[in-house]
């Protein structure tokens, strides 16, 4: 008490002396006058500390926290208030019955979507998976001409279809139908790639071809008077063509065998994995599919099981007319891991059926393949399957199986590389982002502005939608991208420089080689004890 008392009576002479005597004693009116502003202010300050302090003491009060020596009440204030994520935008799709076919809408993309976003305090997008690096070589052709107006006219000989995008507006111009629905599916995927990317996918101007055998052959361009290959677009391509390869059709669904869209499809893959585990699996090689459409696949059948001889291998085939008949109850291909090994063979050149194989867990039988489309560039043999000899099948498969049988860890580990790929960097995320860059980087080459062509017709996702039918109508919808993602493109890799991409060609050859010679010397034991 004494100590506010001697405190209190300093405030009182501090006053008395610094402002009121001379107040009292000021000569001239502008003085006082001065002098008494002064005291408001400081009587005012006084006031504003005083019931500060009041205001303090009672909310401590009514929070529950009565106690009477708490002096200091501190206020802790954010540097800035938080941002609101952006909301989700969707574009609906437009069927109106008066509408279905004829136009598409005039405002169909939200061209400043991206503007903000790419403003957000985001991470920056992860790096795109390894096989992208490939996008580089595929273009490598035109990299020093660029790309002219006559070189994609050239591509026209064989494509099905011309596809031109102009201010982030689709334009197709129709050459002839493609097998079942691959242009129908293709285009599809190209327009929810819009849809997913609004206002970024740049002008330009390609030739397709939806036909499985690339054509364009390296060897009628090289030499030093040859002329740019031309541009053409497919599924698939070999180390003879040039062919600039793309994601397939099954991706968004393949109507005519009821196979479904790839993200839905992928998620029942990983379930379908878990209904057995790889030790109590069929501890055979399994195969299913078409095979007169390949005479590498009617020798195949050499290998199924017979009274006479066993080649640790169960193979079936696929009757296509028969499921479409019964309802498909016999191709679910969820279902159809359950055993250690499946083979991979080729058709009458490659075949979607790869992805499919790779992602069951099982340890993929990877006969020597002839093709390559944009992703399998990047397996490596012994690390996401096993190389099987295309001149000797059976004896192939043979020792494969006993090889996994006798190495169960090994094998394991290989299968689950594949399906760890297969649903890690061939998501439908990445898929969207492969076809992003491709197209980007071929656009950058272009030596002309596109314009539409006079015969093209514009399309959008209403154009194919609406007028559908059936398994068509319901795969659009479940593969359709319902708006503009608020995720960036992954940051395209590097191209290979000519030491790394020879050195990652001869390590395949050579764990090929390795495993040709276990294969060798097994075949020779086999030999010596019979």
């Amino acid at each position: 008490m004494q100590r506010y008392t001697w405190h209190e009576a300093g405030i009182y002479r501090h006053i008395r002396e610094t402002i009121c005597l001379p107040f009292l004693t000021a000569k001239r009116s502008s003085q006082r006058s001065s002098l008494l502003l002064l005291f408001f202010l400081l009587l005012f300050f006084s006031g504003a500390f005083v019931a500060t302090r009041l205001l303090d003491s009672t909310l401590t009060s009514i929070a529950g926290n009565p106690t009477p020596n708490t002096i200091l009440t501190t206020h802790v204030y954010p540097s800035e208030i938080p941002k609101k994520p952006l909301p989700k935008i969707q574009i609906p799709l437009n069927c109106t019955s008066g509408n279905l076919t004829r136009t598409c809408p005039a405002n169909y993309y939200p061209k400043d979507f991206f503007h903000s976003q790419d403003d957000r305090d985001c991470p920056p997008p992860a790096t795109c998976p390894d096989y992208f690096r490939w996008i580089h070589e595929d273009l490598r052709p035109w990299k020093k001409t660029g790309i002219t107006r006559d070189m994609v006219q050239r591509a026209r000989k064989t494509a099905n279809f011309r596809l031109v995008i102009v201010n982030g507006r689709a334009y197709m111009e129709r050459y002839g139908r493609a097998f079942q629905t691959r242009d129908v599916f293709t285009v599809w995927g190209i327009l929810q790639l819009l849809r997913r990317y609004p206002g970024k996918i740049p002008d330009l101007d390609l030739m397709f071809d939806c036909v499985d055998w690339p054509v364009v052959k390296a060897v009628d361009y090289s030499g030093p008077n040859a002329t740019a290959p031309p541009p053409l677009f497919r599924y698939c391509g070999d180390d003879a063509t040039l062919d600039i390869v793309f994601p397939d059709w099954s991706f968004w669904g393949w109507a005519e065998i009821n196979i479904k869209p790839w993200e839905g499809l992928l998620e029942e893959l990983k379930e379908g994995n878990k209904r057995k585990r790889w030790m109590d699996r069929e501890a055979y090689a399994y195969w299913k599919g078409n095979p007169m459409v390949a005479a590498t696949r009617v020798d195949l059948l050499k290998c199924n099981v017979s009274d006479k001889q066993d080649w640790g291998a169960r193979l079936y085939k696929q009757d296509w007319i028969k499921e479409t008949r019964e309802g498909y109850k016999q191709s679910d291909l969820a279902s159809q891991c359950m055993h250690r090994y499946k083979i991979y063979i080729e058709g009458s050149a490659w075949s979607v059926s790869e992805k499919y194989i790779l992602a069951c867990n099982s340890l993929t039988l990877l006969v020597k393949p002839h093709y390559y489309d944009f992703f399998t560039r990047s397996l490596m043999p012994v690390h996401h399957y096993w190389p099987i000899r295309e001149d000797d099948k059976c004896r192939s498969i043979k020792f494969a199986v006993e090889w996994g049988n006798s190495h169960k860890q090994k094998a394991q580990e290989i299968g689950k590389a594949a399906s760890d790929f297969i649903q890690e960097d061939l998501k439908m995320d990445y898929v969207y982002d492969y076809m992003f860059h491709l197209l980007s980087e071929y656009a950058k080459l272009m030596r002309y502005k596109p314009t539409i062509p006079k015969r093209a017709i514009e399309i959008c996702s209403e154009k194919l939608a609406c007028p559908a039918i059936g398994s068509q109508k319901k795969f659009m919808m479940e593969s359709m991208v319902k708006g503009p993602t608020d995720v960036r493109p992954c940051n395209m890799p590097p191209p290979y420089d000519a030491l790394a991409l020879h050195t990652l060609l001869k390590r395949k050859a050579n764990s090929i080689s390795q495993v040709e010679l276990w294969e060798k010397r097994y075949w020779e034991n086999q030999t010596k004890h019979n």
